[in-house]
């Protein structure tokens, strides 16, 4: 019996196990994926985390993952498939058996939302992708396009205009979500261009992406545009299937929980991406983990 099981390893799930282990809690940490880190090792550069501008997000995800391993948290690679609550602890069910917990602290992360057009899943890894610094070297000096205007699609635009012979940045309104100086750095970039009030229809190719066709959402009017892969940067969605029917959840599926990452179910908190609040980033995971073992810890030590 452990006192807390921490499901996710991405930055809430870390600094989770980094504060819970500084405080003595016997905890284990499960991730699903083969590595630790969360969505941060698929970022090219992280630069609004405080102290480390300019870092390369795989690295820092496997600092995170150094730092609480350091600490001699326990991390196993395995896939939670159903977590029940029992009489005064959790019962969290995995691919290779059960483990239990007194309290558990939720931090799965959210999936890239799909465009849901014609060619996306037919061409998905052929020309279509959802990690620019993944999948990015395979365009060089070639078209790409991104579809989107937050954070994440004007860091992709960024990133490929230093391999690609053009980006197509598309957005179906006519200002950008990302901050001011990101802003400035994309719209200065001489080989990116900027595709105002446009939405993609459909992405075509035979074997591979060939052609992008888009809408402007004003004039109706259609266009096609060749490109040679196309990136989708147009949000995400909470991985809270495990929370479904244990806590209340919002419109959108993300769990209702404050800055302590409290739920309606005691015992059960959540962290990071998954949780209502207005920003989504980093340095509010980390902030998140750490709330919500510090309000896990004083649960657990009112029930011993």
């Amino acid at each position: 019996m452990k006192d807390l099981i921490i499901i996710g390893a991405g930055p809430a799930g870390l600094s989770a196990a980094l504060y819970g282990a500084r405080a003595g809690l016997n905890l284990m940490v499960l991730e699903s994926n083969f590595m630790a880190g969360g969505q941060v090792l698929n970022t090219y550069e992280v630069d609004n985390y405080l102290g480390l501008p300019g870092s390369n997000g795989f690295d820092m995800g496997m600092k995170f993952k150094e730092h609480v391993e350091n600490l001699g948290v326990e991390i196993s690679a395995l896939s939670v498939e159903k977590i029940e609550k029992a009489d005064k602890h959790f019962v969290i069910r995995t691919s290779e058996g059960t483990v239990e917990g007194r309290a558990v602290i939720l931090a799965t992360g959210a999936v890239n939302r799909k465009l849901a057009i014609p060619g996306e899943e037919e061409l998905r890894g052929r020309g279509v992708g959802y990690c620019a610094t993944c999948d990015g070297a395979f365009y060089r000096g070639k078209v790409t396009a991104v579809i989107g205007g937050s954070y994440q699609a004007v860091e992709d635009a960024i990133y490929l205009a230093g391999i690609c012979e053009k980006v197509y940045l598309i957005h179906r309104r006519d200002e950008l979500r990302a901050g001011a100086i990101l802003e400035a750095q994309v719209k200065n970039l001489a080989n990116v261009e900027m595709v105002w009030n446009h939405i993609p229809l459909e992405i075509k190719g035979a074997d591979c992406v060939e052609q992008l066709l888009v809408e402007n959402v004003k004039t109706k009017e259609q266009n096609l545009l060749k490109v040679d892969g196309v990136f989708v940067a147009i949000g995400t969605i909470p991985k809270t299937e495990l929370a479904q029917g244990l806590v209340e959840l919002d419109e959108q599926g993300y769990v209702v929980a404050g800055e302590t990452g409290e739920t309606g179910l005691p015992g059960f908190y959540v962290a990071g991406d998954i949780r209502t609040k207005e920003l989504r980033q980093i340095v509010t995971a980390v902030a998140d983990g750490a709330n919500a073992v510090t309000a896990a810890a004083a649960y657990l030590k009112l029930q011993a």
